[in-house]
């Protein structure tokens, strides 16, 4: 006589569907493979630009300084300038995010200290001078910065536009140029005077920009 048992996975697993306690397909692990690649590819992105410029930054060297295979760099990033602005994107995420205190004042603060962070750190000094260096000579390193810098000043507007919305800064507060005041002398600290960037310096250009923002200088 023939049975008539089954398992109990096949009587409650339709066809098609994710087994009990499997994850489906193309999940990844918070933490785990992919993210840690990531990790190293941006790393190593970081460092090969600092020591060899962008010109002489590839794929090929990025993947053998994070130790992976170069068609995983390929398959996610595509190109070296992908490559690089996501590496840009990502490090600026980490350092200095885009902060919601409830106080301008110490918004501002914490965006400048962010910048000072990456500027006075030696992978990121010196990853800033070859792209800035380059993009004098390079149309596609001047791409990347415009790339990055625009998506990098897009994320912080909401710190501007709470402000105006609650009356701390006047109505028609231009974010984006605010934002530029407030980084751009601490970037000539480092890329024209060669001077190191302070806690102080940083903390002065928020005040400074909180000030004149008040006063209707970015309207």
């Amino acid at each position: 006589m023939q049975s008539r048992w089954r398992s109990p996975v096949s009587q409650s697993v339709r066809p098609g569907a994710t087994p009990p306690g499997a994850k489906p397909p193309g999940t990844a692990r918070p933490g785990g493979r992919t993210a840690q690649n990531r990790a190293a590819v941006v790393g190593a992105t970081l460092s090969e630009l600092a020591e060899h410029g962008y010109e002489r930054t590839t794929v090929e060297s990025v993947a053998i300084r994070a130790g992976v295979h170069k068609t995983t760099v390929y398959r996610r990033w595509r190109t070296k300038e992908r490559l690089v602005t996501e590496a840009l994107e990502a490090t600026a995420e980490v350092q200095i995010g885009v902060p919601d205190t409830g106080d301008l004042a110490l918004d501002l603060q914490t965006l400048a200290r962010g910048v000072r962070s990456v500027l006075m750190s030696t992978v990121g000094s010196a990853a800033v001078r070859a792209l800035v260096s380059g993009a004098q000579s390079s149309p596609e390193v001047a791409r990347v910065l415009r790339t990055f810098w625009a998506g990098r000043l897009t994320k912080v507007i909401p710190v501007v536009e709470r402000a105006v919305a609650d009356g701390r800064l006047p109505q028609g507060t231009d974010a984006i140029e605010l934002m530029k005041y407030l980084a751009a002398p601490l970037f000539h600290r480092i890329l024209v005077t060669g001077e190191p960037v302070t806690e102080a310096d940083a903390d002065r250009a928020a005040t400074v920009v909180l000030v004149a923002g008040r006063a209707g200088v970015f309207v």
